[in-house]
């Protein structure tokens, strides 16, 4: 079967909505500034009440929707399955991905569609209040096998495995991916993950995964090591490809037994949400569309300074052709 899309991702569809308020509304709301804390339905609906009239931006989020989106806006082609629900937030996400040219097949269902609602107060907090909704519920069922052999590869978020349906949606993925030729890539996502599921990752890791992203936090929490490069090693004993990144001081990918270093990007951060999904986004888009590991890493690694320099995980600025050839040049 011909190749379709670059990859297939899988993970929670969230819609990302950014709020500027004043402190005494988030007094109000009784939330502990500054940290993310998981809200039920009604939290949520007393929440977005509260903001009505609040200078908001809104995008279509989760940290696997991040990276594809960011994938698409480098002139990558992917496919999406992440549940969303048949309310006003669940059109608007939908339309926001489709906009872009992702595939999305997965049905809505009546419900309530997920939000991260980040509450930005003048100090420059952020204040973030999360409701999973629907995208909790994506179940195995929901995986296409069809869309998952037109890929090159299926990108797992690892956020997926801190529920149950979620989590046989993630596995149903990669089985499909690995009997159809498929490649996985797999983003930890949380160091809180890797306690909880250590044996499972490894396991992984040893017979399925062939691109593990990571920090660095999360690398010594799998591997037990302190180093960057002892870290990355031992995963490439498992997974054929890693990519570690190191914050301010770049990243480190190990292909074919060999570490390539990608240096870090000075830039002025002002809001850090999406670096790593947006440096997924950029190896991901280069290793399908014909750029080296170098080449990849070099992309990734703007791509992610320039997130962090703005507001939101979508690119205000996208790179165009023209900028991705210029960047690359000499290398």
């Amino acid at each position: 079967m011909a190749t379709v899309y670059d990859v297939y991702g899988v993970g929670n569809s969230l819609v990302d909505i950014q709020a500027r308020i004043e402190d005494s509304t988030l007094e109000k709301l009784a939330f502990a500034k500054g940290i993310m804390t998981l809200v039920d339905d009604g939290t949520q609906t007393r929440v977005l009440e509260s903001i009505r009239g609040a200078k908001i931006n809104r995008c279509a989020g989760g940290s696997a929707a991040n990276t594809i989106a960011g994938l698409v806006e480098f002139g990558g082609k992917a496919a999406y399955a992440g549940k969303t629900g048949q309310d006003e937030l669940g059109e608007f996400w939908l339309k926001d991905m489709r906009n872009l040219g992702v595939t999305i097949e997965v049905p809505q269902v009546a419900g309530q569609t997920g939000a991260c609602v980040v509450l930005i107060t003048d100090d420059a907090q952020r204040t973030m209040l999360t409701h999973l909704g629907l995208s909790a519920t994506l179940s195995a069922d929901d995986i296409s096998e069809a869309e998952i052999q037109k890929s090159k590869y299926v990108y797992i978020e690892g956020y997926l495995f801190a529920g149950e349906t979620t989590k046989e949606a993630a596995l149903r993925a990669i089985e499909l991916a690995k009997k159809n030729g498929v490649k996985v890539a797999f983003t930890v996502s949380d160091p809180f993950l890797i306690s909880m599921h250590r044996e499972l990752f490894l396991h992984l890791l040893k017979d399925s995964v062939d691109l593990l992203f990571c920090n660095l936090e999360e690398a010594r929490s799998l591997t037990g090591k302190t180093d960057p490069v002892d870290c990355a090693q031992v995963i490439h004993h498992h997974a054929a490809d890693v990519a570690l990144t190191l914050g301010a001081d770049g990243s480190l990918l190990m292909q074919d037994g060999q570490v390539i270093p990608i240096e870090g990007v000075t830039t002025k951060a002002i809001d850090t949400t999406g670096a790593g999904d947006m440096y997924a986004a950029g190896i991901l888009y280069g290793i399908t569309n014909g750029l080296n590991w170098k080449q990849a890493g070099h992309l990734a690694s703007h791509a992610a300074a320039r997130v962090v320099s703005q507001m939101g995980a979508r690119l205000q600025q996208p790179f165009t052709k023209a900028d991705v050839a210029k960047l690359l040049e000499g290398i």
